[in-house]
């Protein structure tokens, strides 16, 4: 033990961050939600920003305001990427590709409007990634053999929730 020990100690080494791999069967769809869903919104208060008039947004500080916005947006586009690749390789076994067919095809889909939603300020794209995660959370509940259900978000986004019974 006492090599082992000594070799580890020369040997390069970088911290490492993981969600946990055990695995622990800990997994929910929700934070990718709430990410995509501040995504919306981000896009949508930038979106009102970038329409007022230049005189009244230097008055409320808005050139920050955007960049602060932005930064948000593709934070959060960024955990909606994470959380949904976690799940689709830690969580989902070769028999739920068997029952759902399309679920690689539609993970890829959100996988490649989180980073749409990254590049650009666009409302349409903001939304359709919010439709593909809640899409991908009815999966991820049929897969646990529980019924999803739609409920009001009660966020400014005015959107839904998806969540079992």
């Amino acid at each position: 033990m006492k090599i082992i020990d000594s070799l580890v100690k020369f040997l390069p080494s970088r911290p490492v961050y993981a969600h946990c791999d055990i695995p622990c069967g800990i997994y929910d769809p929700y934070l990718a939600q709430m990410a995509a869903h501040t995504v919306l919104r981000m896009t949508k208060l930038i979106e009102d920003e970038q329409s007022s008039p230049a005189d009244k947004r230097k008055e409320d500080q808005g050139d920050e305001s955007i960049f602060r916005m932005v930064h948000v947006k593709e934070e959060h586009a960024e955990i909606v990427k994470h959380e949904i690749a976690t799940i689709w390789s830690d969580y989902f076994k070769e028999e739920n590709s068997k029952n759902m067919p399309d679920l690689a095809d539609h993970v890829w889909q959100t996988l490649k409007l989180a980073s749409k939603a990254k590049q650009k300020v666009d409302i349409e794209v903001a939304k359709a990634l919010l439709a593909h995660v809640q899409v991908f959370a009815e999966m991820f509940y049929q897969s646990k053999g529980m019924e999803s259900v739609r409920i009001p978000s009660g966020y400014p986004t005015e959107g839904e929730i998806v969540t079992h019974k």
